[in-house]
């Protein structure tokens, strides 16, 4: 993909950034355009609304689908001037509202030594907190054309936020669906996170284009593929734990690769023992 947006469905657009091959999605109504995700910096957010403007001059309204860096980070560029609004989960909010700092180092810490220029951009960058939260959901008019914030339940985060176009047939499933690589598990709730996959799929059709947090838009199948690897990750932990069984146990038998399930059986232990 070149910096500029593709047109995946009517006046729906994405953008996908290629070091962290991170999704952005635009989405065209008649009187506003809402922007879903900003990626991880200035620079890059900078980038970013140079794309937008190629394709719209409507007002933006923006969403995060949560509060890792690499999805909002750049808020204040395409957000603070002049002051639109940002929507996200309530508890993405309130981390990016309260806990700025803290996630500024972990994302540092994160890319110094695999994407130093990233992390120093990073660490440069002005962070905006969303100004509009969603509990569970809320309908957006850009004119003409409705648009639906949803929170499916915990999965990749406690906050996760999905984007439903009805009248295009697009769903926008952020980090909850993953198609470059492995879901990522750190800060996950990977036996919760088969049910949030379950509610996001009875928004699509057999038709739905998803846009995952990384990678190129799939289809319902390949979702619904995932989703089953989830269950099955997630039976795996329940029952390695009831067995009293190391973590690594999990780690060996499960999908998704040794690596990226050691950290989820951890994450599941963590919720099992009332602790996540």
């Amino acid at each position: 993909m070149t910096a500029g947006f593709v047109e995946v469905a009517d006046r729906v657009y994405v953008r996908r950034e290629p070091l962290l091959r991170v999704n952005v999605t635009l989405v065209v109504g008649a009187d506003e355009a809402l922007l879903v995700d900003t990626l991880s910096s200035a620079a890059q957010a900078a980038e970013l609304a140079d794309a937008v403007r190629a394709v719209t001059d409507r007002p933006l309204t923006v969403v995060n689908t949560h509060h890792h860096y690499d999805h909002c980070f750049g808020n204040a560029v395409l957000a603070d001037d002049p002051p639109r609004p940002v929507y996200a989960h309530e508890l993405a909010a309130a981390a990016l509202r309260e806990q700025p700092e803290r996630l500024r180092r972990e994302a540092y810490a994160e890319l110094r030594h695999e994407h130093p220029t990233l992390a120093a951009e990073l660490a440069d960058t002005p962070l905006l907190a969303p100004t509009h939260t969603v509990r569970i959901e809320t309908d957006l008019d850009l004119g003409g054309r409705r648009v639906l914030l949803r929170h499916p339940g915990r999965g990749h985060t406690d906050a996760d936020l999905v984007v439903h176009v009805p009248d295009a047939d697009v769903l926008v499933a952020g980090d909850l669906v993953e198609q470059s690589g492995p879901p990522a598990f750190e800060d996950s709730y990977p036996l919760q996170w088969p049910d949030a996959v379950a509610d996001l799929l009875r928004l699509t059709t057999a038709r739905t284009v998803v846009v995952p947090g990384h990678g190129d838009p799939v289809d319902v199948e390949f979702v619904r593929a995932q989703h089953t690897e989830l269950v099955r990750l997630a039976w795996l932990i329940r029952a390695a734990h009831t067995g009293s069984a190391p973590p690594e146990r999990v780690a060996a038998e499960a999908p998704f690769g040794a690596r990226a399930a050691l950290v989820a059986a951890h994450r599941g232990y963590l919720e099992l023992n009332g602790t996540a």
